[in-house]
């Protein structure tokens, strides 16, 4: 009786061996396309366990591994492949991705190598060793293998990009802008490049370069916290006042601004001798680190300047608290003071205006509110 079951078992152990070289391809397709991961590797491990050194079973274990973020496990696949085929080379990109990111640049070199030795014209394969270098801070290799990608496909973004970058960070502005305008012409409106242009300029204190990128990407509507103040710092040094006190006030309209960008307008005034301008946005400076309970009391010191009928001083306190803290409610009271009591329509609209193009209601309150303001600044003259 025992040896008919372990024959039974045997031929059944034999039976699947003879089906492990053909499992159900398209199924694993079907689990990969519905990102079913685990499904895909349940359904291999059987197969695996009666044809280990089967390198298609291998190959789809190793991918189902790493997409369902087991990458230790995916790595054990991927390298028994590479005792059996060390040039595969869906094994070698995995294991040089999965050594990348657990920061191992030695091993990961090592695969990407291989992969320059299997297909030495691709130029992603140069472009990923130079990120290697970059991460183990070997400015001069990381250019030479981002030089060699941007050889092979020049027009290749990712190409442009890294080898411009690795340039600038190596201080060669003067290459790293040829590299970014030979993009431009095929590429004008590319805002990556154009951002990289500044970012060289910025560095290399030519400020002059930076003004026709940074004017180009204001035309393109592409707003960067890290560009605009470059741009109106550039304006400052080359005594472009009305264009730095421009560029600052893009910033404030668009809740750009920092402590920086109020100090270079208030210098800006300054150089035009407009001194009480240049002191209320110097008096923002000062006050920009103040926490944000502090709005609460310069609410409060408006309303009783108000309510004194010291209306310039509740206007400031108002408009400071603005400044520091980016309420809208705060624009429209400076208005509202404008359009009620000093009788200045002018002033109304023009606070009206900035409230309307800051406020983003998000209740029925707000809405009544922006839309009293949108009514009343049509009435203005």
């Amino acid at each position: 009786m025992i040896k008919q079951r372990l024959f039974i078992i045997a031929l059944s152990l034999y039976a699947f061996s003879s089906k492990a070289q053909s499992y159900d391809k398209e199924k694993i397709t079907g689990f990969f396309q519905n990102q079913q991961f685990e499904d895909a590797i349940d359904y291999l491990n059987p197969f695996y366990l009666i044809d280990s050194n089967n390198l298609q079973i291998l190959n789809d274990l190793g991918y189902a591994n790493y997409m369902d973020d087991n990458r230790q496990k995916a790595a054990v696949y991927f390298e028994k492949i590479l005792r059996t085929d060390s040039n595969n080379i869906a094994a070698n990109q995995y294991l040089a991705n999965i050594n990348i990111s657990n920061n191992h640049l030695l091993a990961a070199g090592i695969f990407v190598r291989r992969l320059i030795r299997a297909a030495p014209r691709r130029a992603s394969y140069y472009r990923i060793l130079g990120s290697i270098y970059t991460k183990g801070l070997e400015k001069d290799s990381a250019v030479m293998y981002y030089q060699y990608a941007y050889q092979l496909t020049p027009n290749d973004s990712k190409n442009i990009m890294a080898y411009a970058e690795s340039l600038i960070n190596d201080s060669n502005y003067i290459r790293a802008d040829s590299v970014l305008y030979a993009g431009l012409k095929t590429d004008s409106f590319n805002v990556s490049y154009l951002k990289l242009l500044i970012q060289s300029s910025y560095d290399s204190k030519n400020f002059q370069g930076i003004i026709a990128p940074g004017e180009k990407l204001i035309d393109l509507d592409e707003l960067s916290i890290k560009i605009l103040p470059k741009l109106a710092f550039a304006y400052f040094i080359l005594n472009r006042f009305k264009e730095c006190i421009r560029v600052c006030e893009i910033m404030d309209s668009n809740s750009l601004a920092g402590e920086s960008t109020y100090y270079y307008e208030a210098r800006s005034w300054s150089k035009l001798n407009k001194f009480s301008l240049s002191n209320e946005l110097l008096e923002k400076c000062l006050g920009y680190s103040i926490s944000k309970t502090s709005e609460l009391y310069y609410f409060n010191l408006a309303e009783n300047n108000e309510s004194l009928g010291n209306y310039k001083m509740a206007i400031s306190n108002y408009d400071t608290a603005y400044y520091l803290f980016k309420s809208p409610v705060m624009i429209y009271r400076c208005g509202r003071i404008y359009d009620e009591y000093l009788k200045n329509p002018a002033r109304a609209k023009f606070y009206y205006s900035k409230y309307l193009r800051i406020a983003h209601p998000v209740n029925a309150g707000d809405r009544r509110l922006y839309d009293y303001i949108r009514s009343r600044c049509l009435e203005l003259k």
